[in-house]
């Protein structure tokens, strides 16, 4: 089964996160290897968190694609969590406009996205749900 073009769009948005964090690992990591670390291994522990939080993002990109409920419920998670920090980013002097929007904009689409991709597949799977006989659903047996 193809995936629809909104599925498509929410794991492409989670993508583009991965392959955003994939890039800051590999600048901290260019970083390192030029000696602006003050602290090796916060410097390595940073790049390895960073490196696992690609990961995971791909990871929850495919499983979007794949029509994985976890896929979907990871990847909101993950863009509030990115909401939550571009906000509480607000009140710091000066205003990292950057940052923040950086963090917000993907943030917001994303979860948007993946909102209605789980309204759409719950949709689904409750009108297969009445075509079937009913008597064995969802949680029932």
């Amino acid at each position: 089964m193809r995936a629809s073009a909104l599925t498509t769009a929410a794991a492409a948005v989670l993508a583009l996160e991965a392959l955003a964090l994939l890039v800051i690992a590999l600048i901290e990591a260019f970083g390192l290897g030029a000696g602006d670390a003050a602290s090796l291994p916060s410097a390595l522990g940073l790049i390895g968190l960073t490196a696992v939080g690609a990961v995971l993002l791909g990871a929850l990109a495919f499983a979007v694609l794949r029509g994985r409920s976890s896929g979907r419920s990871g990847g909101l998670v993950v863009q509030i969590l990115a909401i939550a920090i571009a906000l509480s980013s607000l009140g710091v002097r000066p205003f990292p406009a950057v940052f923040v929007f950086s963090l917000a904009i993907p943030g917001a689409v994303g979860a948007v996205l993946l909102f209605l991709v789980a309204r759409r597949e719950g949709a689904a799977a409750r009108r297969q749900f009445a075509e079937g006989d009913g008597a064995d659903g969802p949680g029932r047996g």
